[in-house]
């Protein structure tokens, strides 16, 4: 049961009656309880005469993924099995993150009759956004009050990644089709693959030139080589707590999730497969033998209900969890924050175990410095400090990472992803893949 404003409004109409009897000689007191017995009766009345939720049935029509920050339309689908019309209000219980309007609904549902209600939802978190029940309120013909009723209907919708990073892609497709030899810039790649021949020219790798062609045509003519296809990549997102730090408008596994996609995506179009695993101490997610336009569907589904946890990875196993994927020849590419000496020690002795096996890049987003103030305050100079010093640490990782034999990339959020792709465009006209 619930009451309404309209209630308060015919209790403080009372004062009327009051007065004016009062000063005709009935007692103040007895008028007043009068009223307000009234009032109550009629209430009574009005919650006696409103439609049962319970006679309400709901369904609900959801999308099944979605992807975050993206306007969604959800519908709730009302059908009055009672015989009262059902006149009141609804509210969906999605949690907050979903971004449902604070409003409620209004609803009139005629008996024997069907409704649909359209709820609009902008989900501000990755992952599965669940809800259990609507709240139902039946107001009463005369709008005193109502019923009030919660009524199951479950729903859910799995927020997937945004890949914001997309809009890197179509500049380092060109690229790539410039490395693998399809556009009229013909720059050549340096893979093992016999591609043509052509006339040297100043700069080339004099290792290039076939003599053969050359005494037949009688002039210098050199071998080209097509990049490497059918590599392998592995893409290794670290779980643990170090990914749970907020950098810009989300937290580091965010960003890595990011680069990941751009660089899976970048792959996949040259021709290589990708091999994911999100990992901490055990493995919260796992893609592999998967190719094709189906990769990028299946990487953000695997990759939307991970969050991080507050624990220590252990890298040994996530290294052990990484040999099951391939024992091909591949690139190895750790998405991971290992910023500061003493937390990164457990992953630098672990790492040359990897680096002996496949070229290694270690990619860590770092926090972008915001601009300084005109004035700086004592508080101001202490984060410019901790800031330096954070810098300082994440150098001598850098070169900690180096000397065991990756290649140590660290750039904030958005810069990160365009970095690493970047990068394995150039190791793959090194034909170093």
């Amino acid at each position: 049961m619930f009451v309404t404003g309209r209630l308060a409004l015919a209790l403080a109409v009372g004062v009327i009656p009051v007065v004016v009897l009062s000063a005709a000689g009935m007692p103040a007191w007895g008028v007043a309880g009068l009223w307000t017995a009234l009032c109550a009766v009629l209430t009574a009345v009005d919650v006696v005469l409103a439609a049962d939720p319970r006679r309400v049935t709901v369904m609900r029509r959801l999308p099944a993924r979605v992807l975050r920050f993206a306007p969604v339309a959800t519908t709730v689908l009302l059908r009055n099995g009672g015989p009262r019309p059902v006149r009141g209000e609804l509210r969906d219980a999605w949690q907050p993150t979903a971004g449902a309007p604070a409003t409620r609904f209004r609803v009139d549902v005629p008996p024997g009759e069907r409704r649909a209600i359209d709820v609009p939802l902008r989900p501000r978190r990755r992952g599965e956004l669940r809800t259990g029940f609507v709240v139902l309120r039946t107001r009463g013909p005369l709008g005193f009050a109502g019923r009030q009723g919660r009524i199951d209907a479950p729903g859910a919708i799995r927020v997937l990644p945004p890949f914001t990073a997309r809009r890197h892609l179509a500049s380092r497709l060109v690229r790539l089709r410039e490395l693998d030899g399809s556009t009229s810039v013909q720059v050549r790649g340096q893979g093992t693959e016999f591609d043509s021949l052509r006339e040297y020219v100043r700069g080339d790798d004099v290792r290039s030139i076939d003599w053969r062609a050359t005494a037949r045509a009688g002039t210098t003519m050199l071998r080209t080589w097509r990049p490497e296809r059918d590599r392998h990549v592995v893409i290794v997102i670290d779980t643990g707590r170090t990914a749970a730090a907020r950098v810009g408008d989300g937290v580091r596994m965010d960003a890595a999730m990011e680069a990941a996609l751009l660089l899976a995506a970048l792959a996949q179009r040259a021709g290589d497969h990708v091999h994911l695993v999100m990992f901490d101490r055990v493995v919260r997610a796992r893609v592999t033998r998967v190719d094709g336009p189906g990769l990028l569907p299946a990487l953000v589904d695997a990759m939307a209900p991970v969050e991080p946890q507050l624990i220590d990875t252990d890298w040994d196993a996530a290294f052990a969890a990484v040999r099951t994927l391939t024992t091909r020849p591949s690139l190895m590419v750790l998405l991971t924050a290992q910023d500061a000496p003493e937390t990164a020690r457990g992953f630098l002795a672990a790492l040359p175990a990897a680096t002996r096996r496949c070229p290694v890049l270690v990619g860590s987003v770092t926090d972008d410095d915001p601009p300084a103030p005109d004035r700086l305050t004592p508080d101001d100079v202490y984060e410019l400090a901790s800031r330096a010093q954070a810098t300082r640490d994440a150098e001598r990782v850098g070169r900690a990472v180096r000397r065991a034999g990756g290649e140590a990339i660290a750039r904030g959020p958005e810069d990160l992803p365009p970095a690493i792709a970047d990068r394995y465009l150039t190791l793959k006209a090194a034909a170093r893949l």
